[in-house]
């Protein structure tokens, strides 16, 4: 009988019938030579059931079914998919062993055994394990083919992270709807990233600008002229940084140190989608989903990158020869004399900034393929320039730079001059011009904001005579200003997301983290599109800010008691354990009886909160007086996924889903799917008194703590309603730095003061402390700060 061979995408297939059944016969859904037929898996055929699917009583969302944790986790097929998954069960009948070809990774080992155990697969199985799908690396891959009982416990690691995704996902995303009445969506990875947004957020709001005085002084000695910039602690005193200006000008100074260094800066690494999606991020304005689909059509219908979804940033020995016909199919573009000057001596086996297979997994790094490009769009050339430009520069030697650091001493006042002379421009040569408008990115790291602009970039001659005079030409004082955290951008959101570990305190879990971060590459473009789809935050040109819901949702989540729901700290616990498990050093059961555990506790913990107050999620207004393009019930209908699991039924959202709930978007007519999330948001039918407010209640906030009449929302704060009567109640929503959020709204409300926050002190310190209301109620609270 023939050996069927399972990959897990159709070109993965192709690929290895080309060199495994080169007279292979196509059939549209799998190729079939003399001893192996090839078909594939189109990515997850199979994923995890939805509640309902267990029990029909789970349409309806109640809190008293909570927790949902089934005994066994049944399967349920990608109804968008089924063709291929029964094209595959049939195929089998008729092969008497099967080989594992799916991606070599925890995820590929889930998606065969998903489709295995549906389909009661009982042939023997045994495993391709191969990172890149050069010919000589799949026969080789075919020659050592090991049994797939050797993967035994990856295949219990992937299952591990899938069930456990969809306990804590599902359970989460109910508990926390059904007690506030509004869809809150709640993930693994879904949740960190949007308080990573929040905190961000919090730090802005909380910055108060700082004015300071810097010192610029030009020189001049010989033919030689140069600016320094004074040293000393920061000035704040704009009349005494005036001074010191009139004080040194015109005045002749000596060079009291002067330093010269030559430095070598390489070529960055390879691109993984990450890295790509940050790049065209910053350069292009490209959404990181944007850029995956862009890569995504120029590797599967132009054929010129090789697989974009990675997250390696190296490739392995067999792969370098087809960089080598890759670099000599350049020669014929419009990077010809590029690939001219290339130095092909520079990358090799030994080049550990380029062949380290110890760093390759499933994928290698995203490269230009031999083919050559045809009708590109203008965004597949922008993506494709970038990954073209990249590649070519490990083929050019490093940039030299000559560093001057000069000291210069005028009526004992020192200035510091700082110049970076390039020598030889090596790699550089390959980036060609930035677009209008973009800054050239500094390597430096740390550097003070005021420093940032001290150093002086040149390609000319540069020298100083540390023996003679130099006299100071001009000088003055600029008034500056400390600047605040910049908002995220996707691009430097995913560069937050890829090193969210490695702020942990705790040393094994940092070390656990320090490849992975929160999602993987090939999912985090649809965390951060799915935060936007449920109304947790939305793009401001290239920013990304939080909306109130998103924010109320965090403040929800650790107000409840479950701050880990918040935390990469979780997705560390969990990366560390699932490892041991992988590695045969930990029980999968073990793990997955706390994962239990814990979505029980997460439930219990909500079931004990006030409920959130009326208007808690309210939109809020644009400009043209509208609401945001979410608002109302279309809400409902833009956030399914939190009626479903965290495990694989997400089928279009990318490899992992367990960046938040999903529903069966797309499976259905959207008036089916609209009407189960409406009866979803609505949980057990509610009597008049707790039905959802209309518009005008919708504006209480609580009840007065003067009259008791409704408090309601104003331009500049919150006042009572029978203002009209006579009652001065108000609160202004500028409190001591901070703006007034409605929990803390609520908590003045109900206990008169608030939880404890974190405030800026006069001398810049960061201190805790609470806001309490107190008599006569004319807009200002009082600042209670702890003992330090």
């Amino acid at each position: 009988m023939k050996t069927l061979i399972i990959a897990e995408k159709p070109d993965m297939g192709r690929n290895i019938a080309a060199v495994m059944e080169p007279k292979a016969l196509n059939r549209r859904t799998h190729l079939e030579g003399e001893r192996f037929i090839v078909t594939w898996a189109i990515g997850h055929l199979v994923g995890l059931a939805e509640p309902d699917d267990y029990d029909p009583r789970y349409k309806k969302w109640k809190d008293a079914d909570l927790p949902i944790i089934p005994d066994a986790f049944k399967l349920s097929p990608n109804p968008r998919t089924k063709d291929q998954l029964k094209v595959i069960g049939e195929l089998a009948r008729k092969c008497g062993r099967i080989v594992n070809a799916c991606d070599a990774g925890r995820e590929g080992q889930l998606i065969f055994h998903l489709i295995r155990r549906q389909l009661k697969l009982t042939q023997p199985v045994d495993r391709l394990w191969i990172s890149d799908l050069t010919p000589e690396t799949i026969r080789r891959g075919f020659e050592q083919l090991a049994s797939d009982d050797k993967y035994a416990p990856l295949t219990r690691a992937a299952q591990a992270r899938s069930e456990a995704d969809w306990l804590i996902g599902m359970n989460a995303s109910r508990a926390f709807t059904i007690r506030h009445k509004a869809l809150l969506s709640v993930g693994r990875v879904q949740t960190p990233v949007l308080a990573l947004l929040y905190d961000r957020h919090r730090e802005i709001e909380a910055f108060r600008p700082e004015t300071y005085y810097r010192i610029e002084a030009q020189f001049v000695q010989k033919a030689a002229a140069y600016k320094g910039i004074w040293q000393g602690e920061r000035l704040v005193d704009g009349a005494k940084a005036s001074a010191i200006a009139e004080k040194v000008k015109g005045k002749t100074g000596r060079i009291a140190s002067y330093e010269a260094a030559e430095s070598k800066e390489y070529p960055f690494r390879l691109h993984d989608l990450t890295l790509l999606q940050r790049e065209a991020n910053g350069r292009y304005g490209f959404p990181a989903k944007k850029t995956l689909d862009v890569a995504q059509a120029l590797y599967e219908k132009h054929k010129v990158i090789t697989y974009p979804r990675t997250s390696s940033n190296y490739v392995t020995e067999e792969t370098i020869p087809v960089m080598g016909k890759a670099l000599d199919m350049l020669r014929q573009t419009e990077y010809a004399e590029l690939a001219a000057g290339a130095d092909r001596g520079r990358v090799h086996k030994g080049n550990k900034a380029v062949c380290n297979p110890a760093k390759v997994e499933d994928h290698h790094a995203i490269l230009p393929t031999p083919k050559r490009p045809g009708s590109l769009s203008a965004d597949e050339k922008k993506i494709y320039d970038l990954i073209v430009r990249r590649f070519l520069s490990h083929y050019y030697g490093p940039a030299v730079y000559r560093n001057h650091t000069v000291l210069t001493v005028v009526e004992e006042e020192t200035f510091r001059t700082r110049v970076k002379q390039l020598l030889e421009p090596g790699w550089k040569v390959t980036q060609g011009e930035p677009e209008p408008g973009e800054k050239k990115k500094s390597r430096s790291k740390g550097a003070a904001e005021e420093e940032a602009d001290e150093e002086t970039l040149t390609d000319s001659e540069f020298a100083v005579d540390p023996e003679a005079p130099a006299r100071c030409k001009s000088a003055k004082a600029e008034e500056k200003a400390t600047q605040p955290p910049k908002s995220y951008t996707e691009g430097t959101l995913l560069k937050a997301m890829e090193s969210a570990g490695k702020a942990m305190e705790d040393e094994e879990l940092r070390e656990t983290m320090k490849d992975s971060g929160l999602g993987t590459p090939a999912t985090r473009a649809a965390t951060i599109e799915r935060l936007k789809q449920v109304g947790y935050i939305r793009t401001a040109g290239k920013k990304l800010e939080i909306e109130p819901k998103g924010a109320a949702a965090i403040e929800l989540i650790r107000g409840a008691g479950v701050e880990l729901l918040a935390s990469p700290v979780m997705t560390g616990q969990w990366e560390r354990r699932l490892t041991q498990i992988a590695r045969g050093e930990a029980s999968d059961e073990a793990f997955m009886d706390k994962v239990k555990q814990f979505a029980r506790s997460i439930v219990d913990k909500v079931r004990q909160q006030p409920p959130a107050p009326a208007g808690t999620f309210q939109e809020p207004e644009r400009k043209g007086g509208r609401k945001s393009s979410r608002a109302g019930s279309r809400r409902s209908q833009d956030a399914p996924a939190a009626s479903g699991s965290q495990g694989r039924r997400s089928f279009g959202a990318g490899r992992s889903s367990s960046s938040g709930p999903s529903a069966r978007a797309g499976w259905k007519k959207d008036s089916a799917d609209a009407s189960r999330v409406r009866q979803a948001a609505r949980t057990e039918k509610p009597s008049a008194s707790e039905a959802r407010p209309g518009p005008l209640e919708r504006k209480a906030f609580g009840a007065c703590p003067l009259c008791g009449g409704p408090v309601i929302e104003g331009s500049r704060g919150y006042g009572c309603s029978r203002f009209r009567e006579g009652c001065r109640f108000v609160v202004w929503k500028e409190q001591h730095g901070k703006k007034l959020s409605v929990p803390m709204l609520n908590a003045l409300l109900a206990k008169g003061k608030t939880g404890v926050l974190a405030f800026k002190t006069g001398d810049g310190q960061s201190r805790k402390g609470r806001l309490e209301l107190t008599p006569p109620y004319t807009g200002e609270t009082r600042l209670s700060l702890e003992r330090s």
